[in-house]
This record gives structure tokens, C-alpha cells and sequence, in this order.
């Protein structure tokens, strides 16, 4: 690709540089120069302009970027047609972005002219929301460049590539909330108001509920009672947070014949999430911060569980970096202040 500043006449069939005005004439950055254009602007006076010329095995701006594009959609991402070098990238289905952040690396180590971003991974998305964009920066780029890319999004067809939407396929969950005589009934009640709400966008509907005194004789069997209901993910709030592996829901989870995966995350809030099993359905021990609409670490991992997508111990301790999340005004113990006094502030450990 040649970049310079040419005579006008010169200038034919190559493109402009940049946007050109002038009496009775206007070139728009990109377009060709073609005979009426070198015409017009010099009757407008202008003798020079600055212009790219393609040379042999150069791949313009817009057929770079559609390739690349195709190259780095997988399963669930559409693309949509380029333009000024740029190709947007689209979730075609409700789920979580599954990104290979290696290979997006090695696309943008290619050549500094080629670029692809995206939205972080494990991401939820909804329907036709933009998951990436790939922009190739100058107007063309050797094909050499563009084939090193290519090998470098590691695509094997159509659909296989590195950016692709894990749909949401768990649709029916179960809820067992534990009671001490300090937890109100009305806590409870607005919990699950704010776990449908952020069930609403994934399809997926709480199909069981109850409710069960915080012991773990009792809620061992409510969580083996709730797995032989329907429910594909069991969520317990408990009256009072985890402390402990041999506390109360991890004690109970393995009462009833599960496991526990992990206890604890490097997100905060959400410090407190455990993460087992019962009979291969995943259940989450829930940090106190889910019973606000707040994002916190409950929901890093919920959405990942309702796609189908495993979280086992390495990939919650791979949470730390972007783990610190919003403050929560009403988190009893802020992380820079006094206690708070507000009504809530009997659970000391509820907001973690």
C-alpha cells in the first residue's frame, strides 16, 4: 500500500485520505478518485491531495475485515456487513460470551493495522447485543498479514470460531431459604423478588421454593426433597452467611449426598458464594450480597451455571482480576467506613 500526496491528476485510482471540500466539490474520506473527481477538484483550486494506492496482494479495508470477522464467529455470534474496515459482532441468542482471550491475543499481535475487541468474557448477553468488533486500521493490509491472522483465530469452519454465545439451557430452578428467628419473612419474600428479576432476561423461572429452619438436619432435607423436584439448579439463601466449609449449607450439601466444588471467590462482594453439587445439578450456596439487584459475584457465576458452562474451583479463583465491584450503599460493613446502623445490620456478614 502506497500512502502519499499527489498531484490530483496523479491521484487517479487511488484513494482519498481524507474528507477534500472545495468550491462545487466534496471527496469523502475512502472514495476513489476517479476522472470526474480529479476534474472537479481541480477547478475547485486544489492541485494536491493525500491518497493510499492499493499495491499487488494488498486485501482492502472492508474484505479484511468481513474475513477476519467470519474467522472469529463461532456458535451463537453473527456478523453483519463491513464498512470502513469495521465488522460489528452479534449474539444471535440470550446466553454467556465464551471468549478464547488467547487467541483474540494472538489476532492483535498480528500487525498493528488489525484489531478485534470485545465485550470481557463470560459476559452475559442478550439477543443482538454487540459482542465484538474486529477494524482494520489503515485501508488495506497485505494478505499476509490477514492470513497470519486468520491462522491466529484458530478457526477449523464456519461456526468454530473463538467468539461464540453459550445459550442458556438450565430453565427451571429451586429455592430453599434458611429461617433464624431474626430473619424476617418479608427479607425472604423480597429475595426472591430480586432472583426472578435477574432470572427474567436467561428464561429461566423458579419452579420450587421453600423454606426450612437454618440447621443442617433440616436443610439436608430440603435439598435432597428439592432434588427430586424439577429444579436443574438449586439456589440456597441462607438466614445467616457461610463462615466455614463445615458450616451449616456446606455441611447439609454433603448431608444430602452432594459435594462441595468451592467455597469462597476473589470477587467482592461476594466473598462468601460456595459452589457444589447434588446428583450432577449444580448448587449455589448464595453469598448474602444476592439478595440485592446489585451485580456481585453471585451473578458471575449463575449466569455461567444457566449456560451450561462448568465453574469449578480454578475458574473461580481466576475471578480476582475485575473481581473488586461496585460498593453496595447498603452493605452493613462497607469497606471504607463505620458499621452501619441500618435495619438490616443484625446479619454483620450479609452483604459478603
Amino acid at each position: 500500500m502506497i500512502f502519499a500526496t499527489l498531484p490530483v491528476r496523479e491521484a487517479i485510482g487511488a484513494l482519498s485520505v481524507h474528507a477534500v471540500k472545495g468550491p462545487g466539490v466534496a471527496v469523502k474520506k475512502g472514495a476513489a478518485i476517479g476522472e470526474a473527481e480529479a476534474e472537479a477538484l481541480a477547478q475547485a483550486g486544489i492541485s494536491e491531495i493525500v491518497v493510499v494506492r492499493l499495491e499487488p496482494g494488498d486485501v482492502g479495508e472492508d474484505a479484511a475485515a468481513a474475513r477476519l470477522a467470519q474467522a472469529a464467529a463461532g456458535a451463537g455470534v453473527r456478523c453483519e456487513a463491513p464498512f470502513t474496515g469495521r465488522v460489528n459482532l452479534f449474539a444471535t441468542t440470550p446466553g454467556v460470551l465464551v471468549a478464547d482471550a488467547a487467541a483474540v491475543g494472538r489476532i492483535n499481535a498480528v500487525d498493528e493495522a488489525i484489531t478485534i475487541a470485545t465485550l470481557p468474557a463470560h459476559a452475559p448477553v442478550v439477543e443482538g447485543e454487540m459482542v465484538a468488533t474486529v477494524k482494520i486500521i489503515p485501508y488495506a493490509v497485505p494478505q499476509e498479514a490477514l492470513a497470519r491472522a486468520l491462522a491466529a483465530a484458530g478457526a477449523q469452519g464456519a461456526g468454530n470460531g473463538p467468539l461464540s454465545v453459550a445459550p442458556y439451557i438450565r430453565r427451571r430452578i429451586g429455592v430453599v431459604s434458611t429461617l433464624l428467628p431474626a430473619l424476617k419473612p418479608t427479607v425472604v419474600d423480597k429475595t426472591l423478588r430480586v432472583l426472578e428479576r435477574r432470572l427474567a432476561p436467561t428464561g429461566a423461572r423458579i419452579v420450587a421454593e421453600t423454606r426450612t429452619p437454618h440447621a443442617v438436619p433440616d436443610l439436608a432435607g430440603a435439598l435432597a426433597a428439592m432434588n427430586a423436584q424439577e429444579a436443574e439448579l438449586i439456589v440456597v439463601f441462607g438466614a445467616s452467611a457461610i463462615a466455614d466449609r463445615r458450616d451449616v449449607i456446606p455441611a447439609a450439601i454433603e448431608t444430602a449426598g452432594g459435594r462441595v466444588e468451592h467455597f469462597g471467590m476473589p470477587v467482592d462482594p461476594g466473598n462468601l458464594l460456595l459452589v457444589g453439587e447434588i446428583a450432577g445439578r449444580p448448587v449455589i450456596g448464595a453469598p448474602g450480597c444476592a439478595r440485592s439487584p446489585r451485580e456481585n459475584g453471585f451473578d458471575w457465576v449463575l449466569h455461567r451455571l444457566l449456560a451450561g458452562l462448568a465453574v469449578r474451583r480454578a475458574d473461580i479463583v481466576a475471578m480476582g482480576v475485575g473481581g473488586l465491584l461496585m460498593e453496595i450503599v447498603s452493605r452493613p460493613q462497607p469497606r471504607g467506613g463505620e458499621p452501619s446502623a441500618g435495619p438490616d445490620a443484625a446479619d454483620e456478614e450479609g452483604e459478603r
